[in-house]
């Protein structure tokens, strides 16, 4: 291996490193280290003119190692590393220390002890680099087909925008129908238009799109492989009828004698042992409950197609797709853990997706707002905000983002029908940070009447004297503690995560963040990407968001995933793990420790061994740790390499 010539570069980030650590001191101290050639400092090295300056050392003073001693690498070593290259250097031999994170802006009030630790991470910084080896790219094939997890309206953007760019597109929802979420709703805030007149005509175009092959009422049942080359199996469901026969007409429906809670219209609802979800359910097919069904034969009898198959059974369909879209959803939070409140006790306490079904025309109530208990229109509602959002007690810190702009939504259109009720609504802070929603705030004041009371209720109780819940709450403006009564409350639940995040999360190898949603890459740079590549994020699975976010999260995702299509081969970085045959015992540790399947056993000249598939290796280090044997060895962090770091922390000079 030649001779290392290093160059070394400090950047003061101005004065987010500058201000902190003397970078001149560090520049100075750097180019006293053996195999240093040059050491500099410069005030923004991530700029057009600190990346010449880098590209012209390497040119003019031969230099094959380059260290920048600045901020994270997850923000910026592709930026040099793409620097170095243009310069004809490989990327590889390229070593970053983060003197920003891991330095000034944890020592702020200790200059001089920050400068000393700074000094000491680029000599270790040096003594790795002088080990560094040149690593090449991975070249990837892709099959240029892309598959979308989830129908509604964000996975529904996301497969359109990928068809219409001429992309082979699976989209698999697990419901008889497409649409999601947003088909529930009876209008959409701030415009308060209808729901599904906006959804509908897009859950057409996804059924139809001639690049588009939808699988309802099924799920994914396995996912092997990497970026570029997954292979996917697909469970479709079976309907107990043939869809290419049914024509939707609503005869088996009209004489099944078996009613069952409808799912779709949250349990207040009756659906019949076989149903359509809803009117503008698409496709426009019928779908046997078998749990519900007491095998009367009654609706094969009076179908006409004769596309009634009580023997049908589950359908296995595999695939291979180049990326993978996860556009899952969410769940409303379910308020019977939060006992205060009453929900599921107290009869006239309902969420406020219940009383979405109740609004609109096409539910069960045909668009009347009714009390559960008597069926009698309210006079006085209270919606309580923030029921399993915001609250540390239960897990759940974070704001559901739509929770105080659907409440006020909602008692608009109440009171469009009835101006006479009374509408209170119980809020920690209104949060109306989208487009025209201010406005929409600003309306439900002045122009509805509807009144804002500041507090988070401490209870919901039972009336003795009647079916009227009352609300004991504070006042935090007033300072005044309270007890309202109301003919009806409504508990503004939050998002969680859907119910098979979970599965979802194990075939994809995606990680979840503190809030159990999905997590991207990147919050800043990579919002729709994920750890693992090839997988993408659309819509509330990454976290909770309104419908506009959700459509453009579809775009973004649809146009990440295009990319590797559209190049028909990807390029996967070499920081992979290797394995010396030789000393592999095969015992396995590194196959179950591996949170993205990379080893896997074969045999060879008759001995079972490792091996790791470099597409699917992520090098995080796990199997390397764990190794007894110390067979496995990962690129560009060699036991020798971190030896060295380890060495160079405890030298003055290394």
């Amino acid at each position: 291996m030649e001779e290392p010539k290093i160059g070394v570069y400090v950047c003061h980030c101005g004065v987010n490193i500058g201000g902190v650590v003397d970078c001149e001191n560090v520049a100075r101290t750097a180019e006293g280290l053996e195999n240093v050639v040059i050491a500099r400092d410069y005030k923004y090295m991530c700029a057009d003119p600190g990346q010449e300056l880098i590209k012209k050392d390497i040119k003019e003073l031969g230099l094959n190692r380059v260290i920048v001693a600045a901020c994270s690498p997850r923000l910026h070593e592709p930026t040099f590393r793409r620097c170095v290259e243009e310069a004809g250097l490989n990327p590889f031999l390229f070593e970053f220390a983060n003197i920003r994170e891991h330095c000034s802006w944890v020592h702020m009030k200790e200059k001089e002890k920050a400068t000393e630790k700074a000094n000491d991470l680029v000599r270790m910084a040096v003594a790795k680099a002088r080990q560094l080896e040149p690593l090449d790219y991975l070249n990837v094939p892709v099959t240029k087909r892309a598959m979308v997890i989830g129908a509604g309206v964000a996975g529904i953007q996301a497969a359109l925008d990928l068809g219409d760019a001429g992309y082979e597109t699976i989209v698999v929802e697990k419901t008889p129908s497409v649409g999601g979420r947003m088909a529930q709703l009876d209008k959409v805030f701030p415009t308060n238009d209808c729901s599904i007149c906006i959804l509908a005509p897009k859950m057409v175009d996804v059924a139809k799109h001639p690049n588009i092959k939808l699988y309802s009422y099924s799920e994914v049942k396995d996912v092997k492989g990497y970026i570029g080359n997954f292979k996917v199996k697909i469970e479709k469901k079976p309907r107990y009828l043939s869809e290419e026969k049914c024509t939707g007409c609503g005869s088996c429906e009209e004489v099944c004698p078996i009613s069952v809670p409808n799912e779709f219209d949250m349990g207040i609802g009756l659906r019949k042992a076989i149903y359509k979800p809803f009117p503008q359910a698409v496709p426009a097919k019928y779908t046997i409950d078998k749990e519900s069904c007491i095998d009367c034969g009654l609706c094969a009898k009076v179908c006409g197609p004769q596309a009634i198959d009580y023997g049908q059974k589950p359908e296995i369909i595999e695939a291979e797709v180049g990326t993978i879209i996860s556009a899952i959803g969410y769940d409303p939070y379910d308020p019977t853990e939060k006992e205060e409140y009453g929900y599921g006790k107290i009869p006239n306490v309902i969420t406020s997706m219940e009383l979405e079904r109740m609004i609109n025309a096409s539910g069960p109530t045909m668009g009347k707002v009714i009390r559960p208990s008597d069926g009698q229109k309210p006079k006085r509602i209270a919606f309580i905000q923030c029921v399993g959002s915001r609250d540390a007690k239960i897990g759940k810190k974070y704001c559901s983002n739509v929770c105080c702009m659907y409440a006020m939504k909602n008692s608009q259109l109440i009171k469009e029908k009835a101006p006479e009720t009374d509408i209170d609504i119980y809020y920690m802070d209104i949060r109306a940070f989208g487009k025209g929603y201010e406005e929409f705030y600003e309306r439900s004041s002045k122009q509805y009447g509807i009144k804002f009371i500041r507090g988070r209720p401490a209870q919901v109780l039972d009336n003795p004297d009647g079916d009227n819940p009352i609300i004991r709450s504070e006042d935090t403006l007033l300072g005044e503690i309270f007890e309202n009564e109301y003919d009806l409350v409504v508990l503004s639940v939050g998002m969680v995560p859907t119910s098979t995040a979970d599965e979802v999360q194990k075939l994809l190898g995606v990680s979840r963040s503190t809030d159990r949603f999905f997590m991207e890459a990147h919050p800043k740079l990579k919002p729709v990407d994920t750890a693992t590549d090839g997988i993408y994020l659309a819509g509330a699975c990454q976290g909770p968001k309104d419908i506009p976010s959700s459509v453009a999260q579809g775009s973004a995702a649809a146009s990440r995933a295009a990319i590797p299509l559209a190049k028909g081969e990807v390029q996967v970085e070499p920081i992979v793990v290797t394995i010396d045959e030789n000393v592999c015992g095969a015992c396995g540790i590194c196959v179950q420790q591996c949170p993205y399947g990379a080893p896997r056993f074969v045999e060879k000249d008759g001995k079972v061994v490792a091996e790791v598939l470099s597409a699917l290796c992520k090098g995080c280090g796990t199997c390397a740790a764990g190794c007894p044997s110390g067979a496995l060895e990962q690129s560009h962090f060699k036991t020798s390499q971190i030896y060295g770091q380890i060495e160079g922390a405890f030298k003055d000079s290394y």
